[in-house]
């Protein structure tokens, strides 16, 4: 739909539903079309926390994908997981009900907005998104937030606010980010991902270099090539960040304290401030240059970088505390589900001084067999890893790939499978100063429950 389409469905709309109404993208989209004042309604697989809260403020939720479910809808949105033979979206169809995607919708939702910084890369866009959320509130700028991510302060992984900034978290995959309408475009890093949809990198290039022409300005990481190669064909205002000597936005005078850094922020060979964070990994150091140098392109000051990023303490399933083992073990988790996102993580990890045991569920099969080599070089810093089985996610294994495999050509592991062999093998080998570090974007954070002394946790 054209824009003057969409303001003709949205003001003659009633009911808005969505298909697949528990990712976490969608529960936030179908949460914000609520408090906008439309009934909404959704339908997804299985209940979890996040279609529980949707209940809780009167959006109707089944847990099936039934025909009947439309009857009646205005629009129907779903995500690209679903196909076109979904009986709702075929229904829809039928009846002559508009449809779009998560994409498109939150397109439609973001163009009201003055400054809309949208927040791009293979890795580190939600921890990125999360950050700049803290500077803004922590400048009083009241803005609207749509991340991949929930943060503790904003009580999930969206915030409805003014209708001037507009930070969101862009997703590549199936061009998704292709949707959106950016003011503000941040490439946080470019590698090779999502290999059921992306051919190659020339392919992943091309979509990366599409979506950053939508804006006006870039904010690029001169630390990494690829995501600089960007600015050669970009034709507006190019903003840079890195350690880099050439990057606009610095930082010098790097200190760590137990795994976490503090630095001062340069901007044209003057101190900004200086930031100290509370989450670990040199890699956050890249993360927090990024959210400074679009915030303060974008009407930050100084002083909200220092306090919002001072206020981060990490968004969920970043390298996120989960409580103690019996023994006595810390338990962490991390959605890293990516070789380059395995090895910033294990390095934050052992940033810490202590052994430690690493769990891994490779996310799709395709990925695994694409970045095969790449992933069993990336846990080196492991004292000893455990393979989980590959989560299928939205794939068949037509590949020949499995985590058997993968374990024997990584060193220092072992395949375990299941998630409660692998919980098994820890109560019995875990000690006391271990850091257990469980990552993967599937269900491997079931096995945060088999682990941790809830006791333990709640006096931690």
């Amino acid at each position: 739909m054209n824009h003057t389409e969409w303001e003709s469905c949205m003001k003659q709309a009633t009911r808005i539903h969505f298909v697949g109404i528990g990712g976490i993208s969608m529960s936030s989209l179908a949460a914000i079309t609520k408090e906008r004042g439309y009934e909404v309604s959704g339908s997804d697989r299985t209940p979890s926390a996040l279609t529980e809260r949707l209940a809780s403020m009167g959006i109707a939720v089944r847990y099936a994908h039934e025909a009947e479910n439309v009857q009646g809808a205005s629009l129907v949105v779903y995500t690209a997981a679903v196909h076109s033979d979904n009986p709702e979206l075929a229904e829809a169809a039928r009846c002559g009900i508009p449809l779009c995607t998560r994409a498109e919708y939150l397109g439609w939702l973001m163009r009201g907005y003055r400054e809309r910084i949208g927040v791009a890369g293979t890795h580190g866009k939600s921890t990125v998104t999360s950050m700049l959320s803290e500077i803004y509130l922590a400048g009083d700028l009241d803005p609207t937030v749509v991340s991949g991510a929930e943060l503790r302060e904003l009580g999930g992984a969206y915030r409805l606010g003014g209708e001037t900034y507009f930070l969101f978290e862009a997703c590549e995959y199936c061009d998704s980010f292709l949707s959106f309408c950016p003011t503000t475009a941040v490439i946080t890093n470019l590698e090779y991902d999502h290999a059921d949809y992306f051919k190659d990198m020339d392919q992943l290039r091309a979509s990366f270099s599409s979506y950053t022409a939508l804006a006006s300005r870039a904010v690029l990481n001169a630390d990494d090539a690829e995501t600089m190669a960007l600015a050669k064909t970009f034709l507006g205002k190019v903003v840079t960040y890195g350690k880099s000597a050439a990057a606009d936005y610095r930082a010098e005078s790097i200190v760590f304290d137990s795994g976490c850094a503090s630095f001062d922020l340069i901007h044209q060979g003057q101190v900004l401030c200086r930031i100290a964070l509370r989450v670990p990994g040199d890699h956050n150091i890249s993360n927090a240059l990024a959210a400074a140098a679009a915030s303060l392109s974008c009407g930050a000051t100084p002083r909200a970088v220092a306090e919002g990023l001072a206020a981060f303490t990490g968004a969920a399933r970043r390298f996120d505390y989960v409580g103690k083992m019996p023994c006595g073990a810390d338990v962490y988790n991390d959605y890293a589900h990516h070789p380059s996102e395995i090895r910033a993580t294990l390095s934050a990890a052992k940033g810490f001084g202590r052994r430690v045991l690493c769990v891994f569920q490779p996310h799709t099969y395709s990925r695994t067999a694409a970045l095969l080599d790449a992933f069993s070089a990336s846990f080196a810093e492991a004292d000893l890893t455990l393979f989980a089985d590959i989560y299928a996610a939205r794939e068949v294994n037509t590949f020949g790939i499995s985590s058997e495999t993968l374990a024997k050509q990584t060193p220092n592991s072992r395949y375990l499978g299941t998630l409660d062999a692998i919980a098994s093998f820890l109560r019995a080998y875990a000690e006391p100063d271990d850091l257990i570090l469980i990552l993967g974007a599937g269900d491997v954070i079931r096995i945060d429950s088999l682990l941790v002394d809830n006791d333990a946790v709640s006096r931690a």
